[in-house]
């Protein structure tokens, strides 16, 4: 007879969002942790008077000691794998050569994320379940979609926070060299196994799109470009002037290679975005037509909140003083810590310093491929305003 798959029992006096449908348990709201022979394998979680809640991911070494794959029974084995991948690509856009395939809690894989570069997938592995599981997962994922090569890049920071160390490989063993692959009409130079994050922003595609309809003959301003979509898209839709800022060298480097290779008129320039706004130098330019907006996280955790506040406000507040009347700004943020409501307070308060009228032209969010839970805001991360600043 098989031995009872351990419990954890939340505290009595806990007010755990895992009642009312989050996938997770903080290690303060359960009365007492269990053995680490336990970590990285399948446990059941109870409330306090004991009542079955589902089953979950155990690690005591993490302060996120359980996370849901279930409100059943589960057992994570290789039918649990092949089924959940299976139900994450039919959610998907079939059509689509470049997409984001596996996003975590809002597909049954905490921790996994997997995104699509035509014939390359780049798997990220962040808890320790997934991890002894790594194997599996690739395997499946090669069965699946018959590619050309997975990169496993397991070197972000928050694997640290699950114990686990940090490295990046390739299924077959050889380096996957940067190559060109065209995604939305443009060429990009992309380094999948050694770029930033999984190698290019996907999130952001749709985004693009939507700020390229408003630049027919504006100048206009990429702030944070990265590798320069939002410039290109600009230029190509017959922005008159577009110049990219980014802090990065190299990042500002493949800008300009993208440029040159799709044939668009767009200029790039390394700078902090924040002294560049400020440069006194600047006073008496001509003003922009068009600022877009889209920097990295600024509140990378939930006490870094107030402080990324007052950056948003001064950036956001910057760009306005820079924007022509009736001038059109697209601003973004990627952290999960802000809400909508920060968001638009920050945007408000930026609005009444600036002295502008800003009514709101459409409302951005993160595309389908990115798939949000209901039950848990940190999978909605990435949220946006196209506003009109008069």
């Amino acid at each position: 007879m098989s031995s009872p798959v351990p419990s954890l029992k939340l505290k009595a006096n806990a007010k755990s969002r895992v009642l009312s449908g989050h996938p997770w348990v903080f290690a303060n709201e359960v009365e007492a942790l269990l053995p680490a022979a336990n970590d990285g394998e399948v446990v059941e979680c109870r409330d306090r008077a004991g009542r079955f809640l589902g089953s979950g991911i155990y690690n005591s070494k993490s302060q996120i000691v359980w996370r849901r794959l279930g409100t059943g029974r589960v057992a994570l084995d290789e039918a649990y794998l092949r089924n959940a991948l299976a139900k994450a690509v039919a959610r998907r856009d079939a059509a689509s050569a470049h997409r984001r395939l596996v996003w975590s809690e809002s597909d049954d894989l905490p921790g996994v994320v997997v995104d699509q570069f035509a014939d390359t997938l780049v798997l990220q592995v962040q808890t320790l379940a997934m991890d002894r599981r790594s194997q599996l997962l690739t395997d499946l994922l090669a069965e699946l979609f018959s590619t050309a090569e997975i990169i496993v890049r397991n070197d972000a920071h928050i694997r640290k926070l699950e114990g686990l160390p940090l490295g990046v490989h390739t299924r077959s063993g050889r380096a996957w060299e940067p190559r060109w692959q065209t995604i939305d009409g443009f060429d990009y130079w992309l380094d999948l196994q050694s770029g930033q994050k999984t190698g290019f922003y996907l999130d952001q595609r749709e985004q693009h799109a939507v700020v390229a309809r408003h630049c027919a003959g504006k100048r206009v301003l990429d702030a944070f470009c990265n590798q320069g979509p939002f410039a290109l898209h600009a230029a190509r839709a017959g922005a008159r002037e577009v110049l990219g800022l980014d802090s990065a060298a190299d990042a500002i480097e493949q800008a300009r290679k993208n440029a040159e290779r799709n044939g668009v008129n767009a200029a790039f320039a390394a700078a902090n975005v924040f002294d560049w706004f400020n440069d006194p130098a600047r006073h008496g330019e001509p003003l922009w037509d068009v600022i877009v907006l889209d920097p990295p996280p600024f509140a990378k955790s939930k006490s870094a909140l107030e402080g990324a506040l007052r950056g948003y406000k001064e950036i956001n507040l910057r760009a306005m003083q820079s924007l022509a009347p009736g001038g059109l700004l697209a601003t973004y943020t990627c952290s999960h810590h802000m809400q909508d409501a920060e968001l638009r307070g920050v945007l408000a308060q930026a609005a009444n310093d600036a002295k502008r009228k800003v009514r709101v032209v459409e409302f951005c969010h993160q595309p389908a491929d990115h798939p949000v839970l209901v039950t848990m805001p940190e999978s909605e991360y990435l949220r946006g305003y196209v506003v009109r600043v008069e």
